[in-house]
């Protein structure tokens, strides 16, 4: 009986034998080619055989690594775009800044400019906030009756009249503006003169020249001043500027809009002229004389009446006695 393994489970060579073959070959190979350089041309072939392949069990890896670098710039790209944003914020903020800081600088350096120019007293003061009340146009100013504020005092900036005190307590007033509806200034037409009274509210900021003639000599751009006939403006400061000229052929009045050109709703640091009207008190009438003093008057007219008529009897024998002494002389 053959007692033989199966095919499938019959050894060849031996494990160990078959290394050492692989190994010789394989040094034997590498001897070859490093010497020879025998195996450049199979390299080849077997590296573009191989290529596909090689492209292929990349696929993964280059996905994966594409992936990771997607996400890493998306995330990289995010946050700087965000310090981006934050710093465009915090530039334009600051450039808004700079702008506000650099106009109020000049406007200061102008009102501190006007301020030593001015021969009248004047006060700096900084707004404070809008009145509430939103049918009337006044502000609120940080100066009061405690820096010598009294109601009545105009408040101008570098380019003409804001407005006027009209209510002052010990910390702060309240400033009616020219272009409130109930606000009223006398003015005068720088180039000949013509004096007016300009009104504020007939339209939104803007002042109305009311009544006047048709044939008034009145131009579009004509500079208006204060002419201090009222006694609260100082003559001279500026007001407004004549905008439109409404002139009609049924009327004998024209309407006249002006500008103001003073920024009324442009800065928040202001001057208060402290002006005292150089205008004297009205004369009082002279009271009516009482008894006493009519009859002290009476008496000492008679006095005077008597002594005129006791003068007047003394001198007539003086003159008679001149008459006789010039008589014998004449018959002589």
């Amino acid at each position: 009986m053959d007692y033989s393994p199966p095919p499938l489970f019959k050894q060849g060579t031996s494990a160990v034998a078959r290394l050492v073959v692989f190994v010789a070959i394989a040094l034997a190979l590498l001897i070859v080619d490093a010497r020879f350089d025998a195996m450049r041309v199979a390299r080849q072939v077997a590296a573009t055989v191989l290529m596909p392949v090689e492209r292929l069990v990349l696929v993964p890896r280059d996905a994966l690594r594409g992936v990771f670098d997607y996400t890493q710039s998306s995330v990289t790209l995010a946050n700087e775009n965000r310090e981006l944003r934050r710093s465009a914020v915090e530039q334009a903020n600051a450039s808004v800044h700079q702008a506000q800081l650099e106009a109020e600088n000049n406007q200061l350096r102008k009102l501190l400019n006007l301020q030593q120019q001015s021969a009248t007293p004047v006060t700096a003061a900084e707004i404070l906030y809008d009145a509430r009340d939103p049918y009337s146009q006044r502000i609120v100013i940080d100066h009061g009756s405690t820096q010598g504020l009294r109601a009545g005092y105009p408040v101008i900036d570098e380019r003409g009249v804001i407005g006027q005190v009209t209510r002052v307590s010990p910390f702060q007033s309240e400033v009616t503006l020219l272009t409130d509806k109930d606000q009223a200034i006398p003015v005068q037409v720088v180039r000949n003169g013509l004096r007016s009274v300009a009104f504020g509210g007939s339209r939104a900021g803007l002042l109305d020249l009311r009544f006047m003639a048709a044939s008034a000599d009145l131009q579009q751009g004509d500079l208006l001043v204060t002419s201090g006939l009222d006694g609260t403006y100082p003559p001279g400061l500026p007001v407004a500027k004549i905008v439109q000229i409404e002139r009609k052929a049924d009327t004998a009045f024209s309407r006249v809009y002006c500008e103001p050109v003073a920024g009324v709703r442009s800065h928040r640091q202001l001057l208060v002229v402290r002006y005292e009207s150089g205008l004297g008190p009205r004369p009082q009438e002279e009271s009516a004389p009482t008894k006493a003093e009519r009859g002290a008057r009476s008496a000492a007219a008679r006095a005077g009446a008597e002594q005129k008529a006791a003068d007047k009897a003394a001198d007539k024998p003086a003159e008679k006695a001149t008459d006789k002494q010039k008589s014998p002389e004449r018959s002589q």
